[in-house]
């Protein structure tokens, strides 16, 4: 079958440019000297943990790489060793790898999870996370068999803004997997007992996810690895990233007031002791023994453009419950200014390891490498690839790619030229949507001050771009906010949302003009109308209908904000163009909450891409990158297939598939006829199964990392 539906593009904000990597230093460090690279440097690699000397035995056992009685006589003098951790090696998914490394010589050798235990268990599209290891205890007189612990989104689930986090176990020796997690209920951050017995999780059990991106609402359960469903109970209300200190302490992160802090809760007493002091945020624990934990903290809270100082960024610390005040310091001195995430032990607590970018080589002022990212896609008949820029836009023949950079600056184009920058701007305004005319080689673009709904945006042409003659045409005219252009297919007329007539309050709705001359051929033609926001607007390639994100069905009652951020209510909808009629297609949640955005069309019309939050969060977010922006995330990718011929029977629809599975935010699809595979469209030669490493502006002049080394996107607070 192929790609025969063509492929859907996207971009991926919130996760570094430049990719992670796992190191360790010992404890204490002293210099940048101690620190030791831990996996082969291929791809993004992060949240490692170690793998038990004995479980690591049934493990290449199943590889049989070599004669086992030499295999086990080298774990067992420790000159060979392994490391559970996610990369994005495998199709550019993030799931488990395993790496044996020998301390001899350095060499590592990583293995998919699929390359131990087969396909069937470990195939297709997901995201795994927090591998660790269970068993290995004695139990009647015998050593009970080890397990890989983790979480994974593999099973689909069809309520609307449900988290599909999943926790399961799997036999190391025989593959056998079962899961940990009780039906109906959603578990992340899981965590082993020192005896192997017992896994803590932070679950959303008795909860629903309801639009929280920063202090997810879950509390700390506690079940056993044999008996999950009979011995599971909560020992901690609000708290996050369990660690087990002992088999009665568990260390947790938790949200208080301004700052996050580490705490430690003793099973045997019921009794809570912040461990962290308050004056600064900490979190993400890992446990060393019941007094002494690795975090990672920020010391000094800074904003977004600022060049930060050693005490703004995210660095690993060791505090002990006898001093809590004096902490060891430990990545300070071997990268001061560079972020390090989520500590974990190795070999009782004489190291610490931990992620960060690669980040060592850059220098101020290089190039930036750009190329795309193909991943497996849960469609056997469309393609998907990751762009490396925003709002990524194909021309109809699939020919030409056009897309943003990171600071809505520069608008690219690949095409069979290669790839450029064919329009760029300078001071406060931003570039950003763009969008092709469906017949001619005309571009379309917002500029002006970016996502600011009161100020005046307008919309541009750029006639003859391929040529990169960077002319440029106002169509739209008034100091309203005008964005998301979008042609029909005869490409004469143009569909965009507009401030017109939206008074005091801005509302949104949908204008028709001319596409060659635009507002100058008269004034546009009013689509919708109404106390509401409509915007993301695309015309059917094939029809006169149009498809477009709203909030129109908002309830009455519903907050202005959610969590301090938009609260949503963004439902997509198909209008027919001639008579004006609306159904509503798909929904975020029930109530109507939540985002469901930027559709677009497939090429034969039978399908809509969105990003939505259909799926919740996939990670607990203070682990990842910080970002300051007053933004809600969209999510991931999402299609759903419509009835191209009557656009009645396509209201509510209630199936919808998951494309993409990430911790980051994954948003603005585009789709085009092309296959990622097909050689007349040049822009595929970027498409690449590895990744790249970009440089500049991620490293200031001193060799710090810049705000841009998290995947913030570089513009001020974003509306819809």
């Amino acid at each position: 079958m192929g790609e025969s539906r063509g492929s859907i593009a996207f971009f991926t904000s919130y996760r570094p440019p430049v990719p992670l990597d796992i190191f360790r230093c010992p404890v204490p460090a002293s210099s940048k000297l101690d620190e030791l690279h831990l996996t082969d440097g291929l791809s993004y690699n992060y949240n490692g943990q170690t793998v038990p000397p004995e479980a690591l035995k049934t493990i290449v056992k199943r590889l049989e790489l070599a004669p086992q009685a030499v295999i086990e006589a080298d774990i067992d003098s420790g000159r060979l060793t392994g490391l559970i951790f996610v990369s994005e090696r495998q199709h550019n998914l993030e799931t488990l790898q395993i790496a044996l490394r020998s301390n001899d010589d350095g060499e590592v050798k990583v293995f998919t999870l699929a390359d131990i235990y087969g396909t069937e268990l470990f195939g297709g599209a997901r995201l795994e996370d927090s591998g660790c290891i269970a068993g290995g205890y004695e139990l009647d007189g015998q050593t009970s068999d080890h397990y890989l612990v983790y979480m994974s989104t593999k099973e689909p689930v069809q309520e609307r803004r449900s988290p599909w986090n999943i926790v399961y176990k799997t036999n190391l020796g025989t593959g056998e997997t079962e899961r940990l997690t009780p039906p109906g209920t959603f578990d992340i951050s899981p965590s082993v007992s020192p005896s192997g017995k017992r896994v803590a999780v932070a679950s959303y059990q008795g909860k629903k996810w309801d639009g929280e991106i920063k202090d997810l609402p879950t509390s700390i359960y506690v079940m056993s690895i044999e008996t999950p469903s009979l011995d599971r109970e909560r020992v901690i209300e609000n708290g996050g990233w369990p660690s087990w200190g002992s088999e009665t302490v568990i260390f947790f992160h938790r949200l208080t007031g301004e700052n996050w802090g580490v705490f430690r809760y003793d099973l045997s007493t019921g009794e809570t002791i912040r461990v962290t002091p308050e004056a600064f945020d900490a979190m993400t624990p890992a446990a060393i023994d019941e007094t002494r934990v690795a975090v990672a903290t920020i010391r000094q809270k800074s904003v977004f453009f600022d060049v930060r100082v050693e005490a703004q960024y995210r660095h690993i610390e060791v505090f002990d419950m006898s001093s809590p005040e004096k902490s060891l310091q430990i990545t300070q001195y071997t990268k001061p200014k560079g972020d390090h995430y989520n500590p974990f032990v190795m070999d009782s607590g004489k190291y610490i390891g931990y992620h960060r970018c690669q980040s060592d080589h850059l220098q101020h002022g290089d190039d930036v490498p750009r190329q795309f990212n193909k991943l497996l896609s849960p469609h056997e008949d469309v393609g998907l690839f990751r762009v490396a820029g925003a709002f990524p836009a194909f021309s109809k023949d699939g020919s030409k790619l056009a897309f943003v950079d990171n600071e809505f600056k520069s608008v690219w184009l690949a095409d069979s030229d290669g790839m450029r920058v064919v329009f760029e701007t300078d001071g406060p305004n931003g570039i950003f949507s763009p969008v092709w005319n469906q017949k001619k080689d005309i571009l379309y673009v917002c500029m002006g001050p970016s996502f600011k709904p009161n100020e005046t945006l307008g919309i541009y042409a750029i006639p003859h771009v391929s040529s990169g003659a960077r002319e440029r045409r106002l169509l739209t005219k008034g100091k309203f906010n005008n964005a998301f252009p979008s042609t029909n297919p005869e490409g004469t007329k143009l569909v965009f949302r507009s401030t017109k007539h939206g008074g005091d309050k801005k509302y949104k709705n949908l204008y028709i003009m001319d596409a060659q001359v635009g507002e100058d051929a008269g004034e546009a033609e009013r689509l919708t109308e109404g106390d509401w926001t409509d915007t993301h607007c695309q015309w059917s390639p094939n029809k006169d209908w149009i498809v477009f994100s709203s909030n129109r069905d908002r309830p009455a009652d519903a907050p202005e904000r959610d969590h301090g951020l938009d609260p949503g209510y963004f439902a997509v909808y198909l209008m027919n163009a001639s008579d004006r009629s609306v159904v509503r297609v798909l929904r975020s949640g029930y109530d109507f909450s939540g985002h469901v955005n930027h559709p677009v069309f497939s090429p034969d019309g039978q399908s809509i891409a969105v990003t939505a939050d259909l799926a919740a969060v996939s990670a607990d977010p203070i682990s990842l990158p910080i970002f300051f922006n007053s933004v809600r995330p969209y999510g991931d990718i999402f299609t759903v297939d419509i009835d191209p011929d009557d656009m009645e029977k396509n209201q509510d629809v209630e199936n919808f598939a998951r494309v993409t599975h990430s911790k980051y935010e994954n948003s603005t699809p585009a789709w085009t006829v092309f296959s990622t595979d097909d050689p007349h469209a040049q822009w595929n030669l970027l498409v690449m199964e590895d990744n790249y490493t970009p440089s500049c502006p991620y490293a200031h002049h001193d060799g710090g990392e810049s705000w841009h080394m998290t995947g913030q996107i570089c513009t001020p607070k974003r509306v819809c």
